[in-house]
């Protein structure tokens, strides 16, 4: 043992590298874990929370319109697209 370092500088080096290698370890364990995850695609039950989702839209629906109507949306069309006829 080296006279300039005392015995407690000597333990503090030793613990700081004993932790730096058990945190490495635990984060190439948890990396890997979530790749394997990845990799296999395991995809668990749907959340409760949520709602089901449908498989199709929603009902198409259509109005009569009347004439006068007709005319007033032909007279809007015309105006949004600068027609003047």
């Amino acid at each position: 043992m080296p006279e300039q370092f005392s015995i407690l500088q000597l333990a503090g080096v030793a613990v700081l590298v004993a932790a730096s290698v058990v945190w490495s370890v635990g984060l190439v364990r948890l990396l890997r874990r979530g790749r394997f995850e990845a990799a296999v695609g395991r995809s668990g039950p749907p959340l409760p929370v949520l709602p089901q989702q449908r498989r199709y839209g929603p009902r198409l629906e259509s109005v009569e319109l009347t004439p006068a109507e007709e005319d007033a949306f032909a007279g809007l069309v015309r105006q949004f697209s600068g027609d003047s006829h």
